[in-house]
């Protein structure tokens, strides 16, 4: 009897840890989610660093066209790319990985 409850244990905590790594369906993975987020970010600084100092544009307008035109690149929508970034804020160690792989990225093209 007892070698069975063990065994159920066992059989129990197995399954209800092996999900943990799934990404849920309509989330973007984190190789796609990486290079639309670079993207997302260099559209960011652009728009901060040079578009910003040209005071005949607005500033918010050209940044949503920038993020625009990026979704468009990745065949995403605005939509699919922010429900995945809430979702890997809500996974910090998901997203952690995202983000040291962009930062070893960024130094490899230094």
């Amino acid at each position: 009897m007892i070698r069975r409850c063990i065994f159920l244990f066992v059989l129990v905590s197995l399954i209800s840890c092996g999900g943990k790594d799934k990404i849920p369906v309509g989330i973007l993975k984190p190789d796609k989610m990486q290079a639309v987020l670079w993207d997302v970010i260099k559209a960011d600084a652009f728009t901060a660093e040079i578009i910003r100092k040209d005071s005949s544009k607005k500033t918010a307008d050209v940044n949503l066209k920038l993020q625009q035109e990026v979704f468009a690149i990745h065949k995403i929508t605005r939509q699919s790319f922010y429900k995945s970034y809430d979702y890997y804020k809500e996974n910090p160690g998901k997203l952690k990985v995202i983000m040291d792989s962009m930062i070893v990225q960024a130094e490899r093209n230094k």
